[in-house]
């Protein structure tokens, strides 16, 4: 049974920080593949910075076509919005039976995972790998030795995709910051310039 760890975000757009995180996943646990699912927009939540979905997937499917065990995935632009993690879960279980799903988190995500929707349920059903992030707060004494957490040693990342999307709005070099493939498509789209 492929066991895959879902890593989501907007990824608006994609930079090497997330393909840095998702390959240490992948490269250094017992994960098989990474799934990158890309967030749609919310259509309850204004964002003007936000990419249509297929502009942020196709960002995505770029960045990650020479790295054989990191796909794209839009499993969520199919699902009611707004969504919940565990409704994902749920669904991609469904539609995959023989797959063993888990959730990737930023340890900043895990230090307010008791305040998710079903939170039990997640963690009663599927396991946890959490990469190193720089945050305020502490984890819930009941995340910190957890049998369904593994920690997953990698280099903390501080580049965002805000400040990818400032620095091309500013006129600034921002390509040691995202694949070459990314940065093409960016430039020839015209995104993110006003």
């Amino acid at each position: 049974m492929k066991n895959i760890g879902l890593y989501f975000g907007t990824f608006n757009p994609i930079h090497v920080g997330h393909l840095i995180i998702a390959n240490q996943m992948v490269e250094n646990s017992d994960l098989d593949e990474i799934w990158m699912v890309v967030t749609p927009h919310n259509p309850f939540k204004k964002k003007d910075t936000l990419l249509d979905n297929y502009d942020r997937l196709e960002m995505v499917y770029l960045a990650t076509k020479e790295y054989d065990k990191i796909k794209p995935s839009d499993i969520e632009f199919s699902l009611p919005q707004p969504n919940y993690t565990i409704n994902t879960l749920t669904h991609i279980t469904e539609k995959h039976p023989n797959y063993k799903f888990n959730l990737i988190m930023g340890e900043d995500n895990l230090k307010s995972f008791h305040k998710w929707k079903n939170y039990e349920a997640i963690i009663e059903d599927y396991d946890i790998y959490v990469y190193p992030r720089i945050s305020v707060g502490t984890v819930e004494s009941q995340f910190k030795e957890h049998n369904k957490i593994h920690r997953v040693d990698a280099p903390i990342v501080q580049i965002s995709s805000t400040m990818i999307r400032n620095g091309i709005k500013n006129e600034k070099n921002i390509k040691p910051l995202i694949a070459p493939q990314v940065w093409q498509y960016i430039d020839k789209m015209n995104f993110y310039k006003k």
